[in-house]
């Protein structure tokens, strides 16, 4: 089997065990993070969330908002969906026979799953080439080893994030879901390299329509107001499959920039952490 060696340890995350683990707790307990370690009490049945993809300093404590918020579930499964920001590799693609490394140990792609997913969606590929370099699905992996044990996953990365595909792939995500116990993750950041209250304006007009789940409006804001953010296939793939599985509606559970976590306002990446319901 074949083993995915970390792309961004050392960068985005420590490659030290001792030293990961300890900042995985201190972003859960920060205070732009859910200010509690996992896991909850919660009950409330999740369908998938939205998480960011930056370095733990930036996004981390907005990211475990949502891992928070399914921290009391037990999926078996965690369709981790986000944008191949390098575009290597195919348009659409997931792996198989493959395990993910990371300081915290090894985690194995579900291969079977990830067979029957390309066989009902003619547009995804098993293409390992295309996660090969790619952060935005591997940032959420020491997180969830840190919270859950005993899980698979399938991960997909996006070059092509227009509306049909993301529609394609949702619908997809959902038919896998509804046979195992499943987490769907959508992985993007929200607006780029722009002044703090520019970005927060962008965003707060993105993550309108996707409390909504309209994936419509949620293309038409994205094209009108030009908001640059990165996984935004990932999102609308999200928002449909968990639509499709029963979900009614999306929950901003927190939002921060780079900006509000460093001070340094002029140039800087919107974070949401959502989760759908």
């Amino acid at each position: 089997m074949h083993i995915r060696t970390p792309a961004v340890a050392g960068m985005f995350y420590s490659n030290e065990k001792k030293e990961l683990k300890k900042s995985i707790k201190e972003c859960f307990l920060h205070r732009f993070g859910p200010g509690r370690i996992p896991p909850s009490k919660a009950k409330k049945k999740i369908f998938g969330i939205i998480c960011p993809h930056a370095g733990y300093m930036y996004s981390g404590p907005i990211a475990c908002h949502s891992f928070y918020a399914i921290s009391s579930e037990i999926p078996e499964l965690f369709i981790i969906v986000g944008p191949n920001h390098w575009g290597i590799g195919s348009s659409v693609a997931t792996m198989k026979d493959c395990k993910w490394n990371t300081p915290l140990g090894d985690v194995e792609v579900d291969s079977e799953a990830a067979e029957e997913i390309s066989r009902l969606s003619e547009i995804i590929d098993i293409d390992s080439l295309a996660h090969t370099r790619e952060h935005s699905l591997e940032v959420q992996i020491p997180i969830l080893q840190e919270v859950f044990s005993n899980f698979k996953i399938l991960p997909i990365s996006l070059i092509n994030q227009n509306k049909d595909t993301a529609k394609k792939i949702g619908h997809a995500m959902a038919k896998i879901a509804k046979k195992k116990n499943t987490m769907i993750i959508g992985s993007s950041d929200f607006t780029h390299y722009e002044q703090n209250e520019f970005a927060h304006e962008q965003d707060m007009a993105l993550i309108e329509p996707i409390l909504k789940l309209d994936v419509e409006k949620f293309y038409n804001v994205l094209k009108d107001r030009d908001v640059s953010a990165c996984g935004y296939g990932a999102i609308a793939s999200t928002m449909i499959a968990c639509k499709e599985l029963g979900a009614t509606k999306g929950e901003l559970l927190k939002y921060a920039t780079s900006g509000d976590i460093t001070g340094d306002i002029n140039s800087v990446v919107g974070y949401g952490s959502i989760v759908f319901t």
